[in-house]
């Protein structure tokens, strides 16, 4: 489903077939773009028009700080009926790599006979996968904690900031940018030539290595993403030398 600018990220539901599956993560990597409520409603509603089962990715939910945005699918109304939300620990508290998240599979959906999706789910889950480390489990508790939420919050806080440097630099070399206020990624638009082309360009010029828009689809192509998962002073040094191009 291309989103870009020009449908606000959000793909004409109309022009789309019935299908069985729909997979929509907001906020949205690489886009950095957050669906707003009216819009998560409409495919709700899409949804259950055509008894579809929409897979809800919300792994960068945290990083929303507007709260006149959804953070779960599960504050639009029927959603439960039609929706499956995914989650992770990896953006929140640094767990990328320990593979470890959560599912929220509502007593509410079911197939069209009737049979519960939640049933399915722990019977495919359960058969290909034998649960998440001790440890692992333990660490992801931790982030429950009093301490655990502080830390969080301060983590996200930082690399938001991050986000805002690099939208900023980037503006001000004269690139058109969305994201990297409810998300970090900020998403650069390359104006006249190709994402791989813009990407050699800044490799050449600035020694930055970015993240080519045409390789998450041919909806990315005249695109660049930026991420702001970095350290401070490799990010400062980045925004510097993107001033300077």
């Amino acid at each position: 489903m291309a989103c870009r600018p020009e449908n606000g990220f959000f793909p004409d539901l109309g022009k789309l077939s019935k299908t069985d599956l729909i997979y929509f993560c907001s906020p949205n990597n690489p886009t950095g773009a957050v669906a707003t409520r009216a819009q998560l409603q409409s495919l709700v509603d899409f949804a259950r028009k055509n008894r579809s089962i929409i897979l809800f990715d919300a792994a960068y939910a945290g990083y929303i700080r507007d709260q006149d945005l959804p953070r779960s699918i599960f504050e639009i109304d029927g959603a439960r009926e039609v929706a499956i939300e995914i989650n992770s620990f990896s953006k929140y508290i640094g767990f990328t790599g320990v593979r470890l998240g959560w599912s929220v599979v509502p007593a509410e959906l079911a197939f069209d006979d009737g049979t519960s999706v939640r049933q399915d789910w722990n019977r495919v889950n359960t058969t290909i996968f034998n649960g998440a480390s001790n440890i692992a489990q333990a660490g992801g508790l931790a982030m429950f904690t009093m301490t655990g939420k502080e830390e969080m919050r301060g983590l996200i806080g930082f690399y938001l900031e991050n986000a805002s440097l690099i939208r900023d630099a980037l503006r001000s070399a004269g690139f058109e940018t969305w994201g990297g206020d409810n998300a970090p990624y900020v998403w650069a638009r390359v104006n006249g030539k190709t994402s791989w082309q813009s990407f050699e360009d800044i490799l050449d010029r600035a020694n930055i290595v970015t993240t080519p828009g045409s390789g998450f689809g041919s909806a990315g192509e005249g695109f660049l993403r930026f991420s702001a998962f970095g350290h401070r002073e490799d990010i400062l040094e980045a925004c510097g030398r993107l001033k300077g191009m």
